[in-house]
């Protein structure tokens, strides 16, 4: 999958070590992700690369210009169909936008071969941006960050574990909190060695080796 994402804060995602190591790092090197971060002040005409401007009506806060915005997410999706033949769609982060789930995240990693990921910052972005080139608008919850560059991350270390082969074992993801199989449910407790630690013990059912007992006693688990 190959994913642009829009920013003036790029260093955020080139110097990250987040997308050097672990799962994701190693996405990258085996190609199944692909990453390209765009400066959105590289788009900017005016002298100084300024991206923000006072809103009008009045109130606190800058809000981010449509000039930049436009030619931005333009040129990237020129290069996308370019490379790709086709462009993925545009996804804004925002406080007001739908609330991200495992649903959402399984959706988007088998039907998009590419996302561009716009990260506002100050007040938000201009209507005209959103009104006129924004497909989906996301939101991790309901409180309000600096910007959009942490929630990127978020979906996107969300849709790239999806990916196959991304994990090594598929059914790592398939038996996830919040899978299908679950029926959304969270996933229930889970215990490794030893047998008793602290005076704490594993549950019997789990040392039984029954594997139907076990089945039924981590379902009665999911909440």
């Amino acid at each position: 999958m190959r994913v642009d994402i829009l920013t003036i804060f790029p260093s955020f995602f080139t110097e990250n070590p987040y997308f050097q190591h672990s799962i994701l790092g190693e996405a990258i090197k085996k190609g199944a992700l692909e990453l390209n971060v765009h400066n959105i002040r590289d788009y900017s005409e005016n002298k100084h690369r300024k991206v923000d401007d006072t809103p009008y009506g009045g109130g606190a806060g800058m809000v981010m210009t449509p000039q930049p915005l436009f030619d931005c997410i333009e040129a990237v999706k020129v290069k996308q169909k370019a490379d790709l033949g086709t462009s993925g769609p545009v996804i804004y982060m925002t406080p007001q936008g739908e609330r991200w789930t495992q649903p959402h995240a399984e959706q988007y990693a088998k039907k998009n071969d590419a996302l561009i990921l716009l990260c506002g910052r100050y007040e938000g972005i201009d209507q005209r941006v959103r009104d006129t080139l924004i497909d989906h608008e996301i939101s991790i919850g309901d409180f309000v960050l600096t910007g959009g560059e942490l929630p990127s991350m978020m979906i996107i270390d969300s849709i790239t574990r999806l990916i196959p082969g991304v994990l090594g074992n598929d059914a790592s993801h398939e038996l996830d909190s919040f899978c299908e199989a679950f029926d959304r449910k969270k996933e229930y407790p889970h215990y490794t060695k030893p047998a008793e630690f602290r005076g704490m013990k594993v549950p019997d059912v789990l040392l039984e080796g029954h594997h139907a007992k076990i089945e039924q006693w981590r379902k009665d688990r999911l909440t």
